[in-house]
């Protein structure tokens, strides 16, 4: 061993060792802090409209009395109930629809026959608005739960959809070939080396599905709703409570923007497992 090689061995992990570790540690944080500017500043002038009598407090009321109605309904036992069963259903109506997407994607990414037969009739069912399909949910399904679920999933299919029938068509050819020379088709060459392929764009689609989803969610509330941010921002309307109606904006992107980050930690898993 040379004195060089002793020297560094002996040496331990000093600081410049650290210092990586520490860069890391600190661009997270940053980027925490940087993201956390703007909507500082959206409160800040929020409060300042409010108290400079801009709008009347029924107009626009301060964010403290927005923190007094969520402190209300916390106390009823009113609050939580809200929030689960609006968590609930964009869930389930998310989980539905990016599984629909994701077989009719692949189905019509993968064969040219189907997507000239089934593309212009998916087209045309995208272009319709959200809230056509309510009053035709509520004469097949009826008002309860399976209408409000059936929305929201048609709102996450067409994300998904469009994104994994578009990737699957750009996969490069000489790697599908390649598969095959192996042995692989159909199924297996679907799930081992398409899809695999196409990981970023379908993760692409999953995000713009679960924030389509919560998109869908306060149209689904319009069915015969008794809970849910979507009943307490139409609730809140009705009764003038614009302190509430501010409360269920300010929730519905909290929680969109909870769960497209907790999506994100899955696509870094999913982008270092397969892309």
């Amino acid at each position: 061993m040379t004195q060089a090689e002793a020297d560094l061995v002996g040496a331990g992990p000093g600081p410049t060792a650290e210092a990586p570790d520490d860069a890391r540690r600190r661009v997270p944080l940053l980027g925490w802090l940087a993201g956390a500017l703007l909507p500082a500043a959206l409160v800040l002038g929020w409060h300042l409209l409010a108290a400079s009598g801009t709008f009347s407090p029924v107009q626009l009321p301060p964010p403290t009395a927005v923190l007094d109605a969520a402190r209300g309904l916390w106390e009823r036992g009113d609050l939580l109930p809200h929030v689960h069963i609006s968590a609930q259903r964009v869930l389930v109506g998310f989980l539905s629809g990016s599984a629909v997407g994701l077989l009719l994607g692949a189905a019509l990414g993968l064969s040219r026959t189907a997507d000239r037969l089934v593309s212009p009739t998916v087209g045309a069912v995208r272009a319709v608005p959200s809230l056509a399909w309510v009053p035709l949910l509520i004469l097949w399904l009826g008002i309860g739960e399976d209408s409000k679920v059936t929305l929201i999933a048609i709102g996450a299919t067409f994300p998904v959809f469009t994104t994994v029938h578009q990737a699957l068509r750009h996969v490069d050819p000489q790697l599908v070939e390649a598969a095959r020379s192996f042995g692989l088709h159909g199924w297996r060459l679907l799930t081992t080396v398409q899809l695999p392929a196409v990981v970023p764009a379908l993760f692409s689609g999953l995000r713009l599905a679960l924030a389509q989803s919560w998109l869908f969610l306060v149209a689904a509330e319009l069915i015969a709703s008794s809970q849910g941010l979507g009943f307490l921002l139409i609730e809140s309307q009705n009764n003038g409570r614009t302190d509430r109606l501010l409360l269920a904006i300010v929730l519905l992107a909290v929680l969109g923007k909870a769960s497209d980050a907790v999506l994100g930690i899955v696509e870094r898993w999913a982008t270092r497992r397969w892309a």
